[in-house]
């Protein structure tokens, strides 16, 4: 009877009927049983007021399977058909709808025949690429979640080697997922929503083995449900029996869709059934009723039951036990008994109700040497002890708060703005070894995004607002297609130290608060149209459009002037250029009469008087004779 599983799976390929199958329609044989069934007639004659109490409790019946009728809609939050073309209703009534509308990375396989078990399962998704890939729902912030992942190999790539990967949940670490070779592997983990989000995540752990998936169900929980766990903490099931049972259920019967094994008698047990014509499974965790119609016992009350074996060096437990009486006890009779740690009792005996319910729960329960947990009888019982169904699960650590919300919302615009984005789910930075392909985060409790490395991804269009994310140290966004002005909020940026835009169609001026700013390594090459150093702006400047915070250093008015100045360049060179050969031409002329004059200047003769000298125009010329 030891339901400990260290590896927290089990196979979901079993049919999942319902015990009773056709319960809906067993309300008016219950009724006739009332009246002429002679088994529980003398039980009523015993007791007389039964027949009033089963009239109670069979109106109850009509009830609660009418309210439970009204919220089998309200608990499915998704059923995921991993690597399905199309949408399949499985023997449950359960619509599971493909994958392909969801994630977009990923390649779609079937197992081989030979190791099929369901439509659902005989379909997958494998991710060659990436650190992680992870598939996101939307649900209400708050909302308590049931997430199950189930994988089946079914040696769908013909190599025989199944895979070994990380499974996540919205940041936090899930399990690592052993599959096998034949046979599904199922993980669950039940933990509150923080955000209107929640993410489930496989990452590549080993060379050459490939994570993969085959379905993802996500359910809704009531709030009251498995209450004595911290909302802060998530618990990861282990095992949830249904003793004596020789069918698994789950939904419709568990409105939860939570998945009861069977658990048929082992050696040294007895399957009991319960003789009640109706059980009221009213508990705190919403049993569903079909795991009481049967239970485990053993033949005498000096005999022991084992539910549980707790190895040493486990994480804390949670164990919730449940228990119906399945007969009416005669008079004087009585079936009390513990649980026992080991040879020590835990808690208060047990005595369970007939045609009720009674729940037993240890939270946080940790060990220090290996334990087994067990039934025992009480001295004063005259019964041997009898347990109908089980749940164990491990407990989690603190589940982390995620990425800085800031850096969350500032990303989520990147991804809105830029489409390619947009294949990137879960948490940014969490865990830390499986951060987004495309940037780098700190080692803080609350990460933060310290680099963004999106070159040569097909970017078009101009930068969003991203000065929220202040802890970014490197943007590269060089070899895309960006245009606009460079916006001016990444000279805001206290903490970067390398903005690199080149190779892209930027255009207008570079804010003074990157160009002035002298911690930055700046890099805008390969933008022709960019005002840079020793060069002029272009005249199609002022038909740019600035990108969201960003400036244009060149006014519209001073493009005007500009513009007036250039047209007016080729009449002021048309009247300057000929006024400066026309005074050329006079200097010349000039230069020459000049010349020409001062012969005939020569050949005067010049006689001096005293002091003064007096010119003769009839005096022979010099060098004559009179």
């Amino acid at each position: 009877m030891i339901i400990s599983n260290p590896d927290g799976r089990y196979d979901t390929s079993v049919n999942y009927n319902h015990v009773n199958s056709e319960r809906f329609g067993l309300l008016d044989t219950k009724r006739e049983t009332l009246i002429t069934g002679s088994k529980y007639l003398s039980r009523i004659q015993s007791r007389s007021n039964l027949v009033n109490q089963l009239e109670r409790e069979s109106k109850k019946v009509q009830g609660s399977l009418s309210e439970k009728d009204t919220r089998h809609a309200l608990i499915v939050i998704a059923s995921i058909d991993c690597g399905a073309t199309t949408t399949t209703t499985d023997v449950n009534t359960i619509t599971w709808t493909p994958d392909d509308t969801i994630i977009s990375n990923g390649i779609s396989r079937t197992v081989k025949p030979s190791y099929s078990l369901t439509s659902v399962l005989d379909t997958l998704r494998v991710f060659t690429s990436r650190k992680k890939n992870c598939y996101s729902i939307g649900v209400t912030q708050g909302t308590k979640i049931l997430a199950r992942a189930t994988f089946n190999y079914g040696n769908y790539d013909g190599l025989l080697n199944p895979p070994t990967f990380d499974l996540i949940f919205d940041g936090n670490l899930w399990t690592t997922v052993k599959t096998s070779l034949s046979g599904s592997t199922t993980y669950e983990v039940i933990f509150v929503a923080k955000g209107d989000n929640v993410s489930v995540c496989l990452a590549q752990t080993m060379p050459d083995q490939f994570p993969f998936i085959s379905s993802l169900a996500i359910r809704s929980l009531d709030s009251d449900v498995y209450s004595e766990v911290d909302d802060n903490r998530a618990i990861f099931l282990i095992d949830r029996l249904s003793y004596g049972s020789s069918k698994s259920l789950r939904y419709p019967d568990d409105i939860y869709d939570r998945i009861w094994v069977s658990y048929p008698a082992q050696s040294g047990t007895e399957q009991v059934t319960n003789d009640a014509i109706y059980i009221d499974a009213t508990a705190p965790n919403n049993p569903p009723e079909g795991v009481f119609q049967n239970a485990i016992t053993v033949p005498t009350t000096f005999q022991s039951i084992i539910i549980a074996h707790i190895p040493v060096l486990s994480p804390p437990t949670y164990l919730n036990l449940y228990f119906s009486e399945v007969t009416s006890l005669d008079f004087g009779q009585k079936r009390s008994f513990n649980i026992y740690e080991n040879s020590s009792p835990v808690q208060l005996a047990i005595t369970p109700p007939y045609m009720q319910v009674e729940e037993r729960y240890i939270y946080n329960y940790v060990v220090t040497s290996d334990t087994n947990l067990s039934l025992s009888a009480t001295s004063d019982s005259d019964l041997p002890p009898i347990i109908n169904a089980i749940e164990l699960f491990t407990i989690s650590d603190i589940l982390t708060d995620g990425t800085d919300s800031n850096d969350v919302k500032a990303l989520a615009l990147l991804q809105s703005t830029f489409d390619v984005l947009q294949e990137w789910r879960g948490d940014p930075c969490l865990p830390a070894p499986y951060s987004w392909d495309w940037l780098n985060c700190s080692n803080d409790v609350i990460p933060r995004v310290t680099a963004l490395y999106l070159n040569s991804f097909n970017l078009v269009g101009s930068i969003p607002d991203i000065s929220s994310m202040d802890a970014l140290v490197i943007i590269d966004l060089h070899n895309n297609s960006l245009s606009g002005t460079i916006p001016s909020f990444l000279g805001t940026m206290s903490n970067l130290q390398q903005l690199n835009l080149a190779d892209n169609k930027f255009s207008g001026s570079i804010p003074s608060s990157l160009s002035n700013n002298g911690k930055l390594k700046l890099t805008v090459t390969g933008n022709p149209s960019l005002c840079t150093s020793g060069k002029s702006c272009s005249s199609s400047l002022g038909s740019t459009n600035s990108s969201p915070g960003s400036t244009n250093s060149s006014s519209g008015s001073g493009t005007s002037t500009s513009k007036k100045k250039s047209s007016m360049l080729p009449l002021i060179l048309g009247i300057v250029i000929p006024v400066f050969i026309l005074l050329w031409i006079a200097f010349a002329a000039f230069i020459i009469f000049r010349r020409k004059k001062i012969p005939a200047e020569v050949n005067m003769q010049v006689i001096s008087t005293g002091d003064r000298a007096n010119i003769n125009p009839d005096a022979p010329p010099v060098g004559s004779t009179a």
